[in-house]
C-alpha cells in the first residue's frame, strides 16, 4: 500500500491540469459564389464556455454587405451567415481572421466558385490571412486538411493519452507493432463510417467513453504491474482495435463541424486521416526516444515510480469522464 500512497502523492500536480482534452474546435468560414460578383458567407465560430469565441473576419475590400446576418448556434458553434457582393469579384482579395493569436484554434477557410473550383486555406496565429487565388489549387487543401489532422491529434490530450497507456503495457516490438496497427486501422475505419454519412453518434456520449477507454487501460496497467495480467497486457491490439473504433468516431466529429461540401469529402477524408496518422507517429516516436533515454537509470530508480504514470494517465482520464457523464445527462 506504502507504494501505491507514494505514487497517488505523485498526482497532485496532475490534478491541477485543465480538465479539457481537446483543443477547440476549428472555425470555419466559407464565401460561395451564388451570382456574378455575389457570395453567400458562413462564419461558424467554436463555442466554449457558451461563450463565441473572439473571432472576427475581414473580406476583400471592395466587398459589402447586401443583407443583414442570420444566426445558427448550438452549444458547439455560432454561425452567422449573410450575403456580399464584391465588385470585380474576390480574386486577388485579402481575406483574414483576427483573434487566433489568443487561441488554440485555427479557421478553414473555403472559397467557392461558380464554376466548381475551390479554394481551401487553413489560417493559424502564424498565418492569419489568404489571398483569394484566380486559379484555386488541389495541393494547398489537401496540405490544409493534412495539417488539421496533425494539430487535431497533436492537441487531442485523450487521444495521446490512450496511445501512451497503449505503449506501456505492451511488450516487445512485434506487439508494439500489432497494437499501434489495430488503434491505426479502427480509427480510420470509424472516421470514414461517420465522415460519409454510414454512421451517427452523438458526440457526447462517444467523447465520455473515449475517456472511460482511457481509464480501463490505466486500470490494466496497475493490474499487470501486480502480476494481474488482464486482456489489455495479454493482447492488446484487440483492446487497441475496439476503442480505436470510438476514437475514430472522435476524429469524425472533429471533420464533420468544419462542414464539409460533398465535393471535398474525400479529399478531406484522406489527408485529414494521414495527417492524424503523422501525427500519432510523432507522438510514438517521441515517447520511445524518451523511454530509451530513462532505460539506463531505470535500475536506480524506486520500484513504486513504475505506477506514477498508470496513475496519473487513470486520475485524468477519470475526471473527464465524471465531467462529459454530466455534460451529457446535464
Amino acid at each position: 500500500m506504502k507504494r501505491h500512497a507514494r505514487a497517488l502523492l505523485a498526482l497532485l500536480a496532475v490534478a491541477a491540469l485543465p480538465a479539457a482534452a481537446h483543443q477547440l474546435l476549428p472555425a470555419y468560414l466559407q464565401l460561395r459564389e451564388t451570382a456574378p460578383e455575389t457570395h453567400e458567407v458562413m462564419f461558424k465560430v467554436p463555442v466554449a464556455g457558451l461563450q463565441r469565441l473572439p473571432l472576427s473576419a475581414s473580406l476583400p475590400e471592395r466587398c459589402e454587405r447586401t443583407t443583414s446576418s442570420r444566426i445558427v448556434a448550438d452549444d458547439q458553434a455560432h454561425a452567422e451567415i449573410f450575403t456580399v457582393r464584391c465588385l470585380g469579384g474576390i480574386e486577388g482579395g485579402r481575406i483574414a481572421v483576427h483573434g487566433l493569436e489568443e487561441l488554440s484554434t485555427e479557421t478553414l477557410v473555403r472559397i467557392e466558385h461558380a464554376d466548381g473550383s475551390q479554394q481551401v486555406t487553413l489560417l493559424t496565429a502564424a498565418n492569419p490571412a489568404v489571398s483569394v487565388a484566380a486559379e484555386p489549387g488541389r495541393l494547398e487543401a489537401a496540405k490544409s486538411y493534412f495539417v488539421l489532422g496533425v494539430g487535431h491529434i497533436l492537441l487531442g490530450i485523450d487521444h495521446l493519452l490512450f496511445v501512451l497507456a497503449l505503449l506501456i503495457i505492451t511488450r516487445g516490438g512485434w506487439q508494439l507493432v500489432k497494437t499501434i496497427t489495430a488503434f491505426t486501422v479502427a480509427h480510420s475505419i470509424t472516421l470514414a463510417l461517420a465522415t460519409l454519412g454510414f454512421v451517427h453518434v452523438p458526440p457526447a456520449p462517444v467523447e465520455a467513453v473515449i475517456a472511460l477507454s482511457i481509464v480501463f487501460v490505466a486500470a490494466e496497467i496497475v493490474r499487470s504491474r501486480e502480476g494481474r495480467e488482464g486482456l489489455a497486457a495479454r493482447a492488446p491490439w484487440i483492446v487497441a482495435f475496439v476503442f480505436g473504433l470510438l476514437h475514430g468516431l472522435g476524429f469524425a466529429g472533429a471533420l464533420s463541424e468544419v462542414g464539409l461540401p460533398a465535393s471535398h469529402v474525400p479529399l478531406a477524408l484522406l489527408f485529414f486521416n494521414l495527417g492524424v496518422e503523422a501525427g500519432q507517429l510523432a507522438f510514438v516516436g517521441a515517447v520511445l526516444a524518451l523511454l530509451a533515454l530513462v532505460r539506463p537509470v531505470r535500475a536506480m530508480l524506486p520500484p513504486w515510480l513504475e505506477l506514477v504514470p498508470a496513475y496519473a494517465i487513470g486520475t485524468v482520464a477519470m475526471v473527464w469522464v465524471i465531467q462529459r457523464v454530466g455534460g451529457t445527462f446535464g
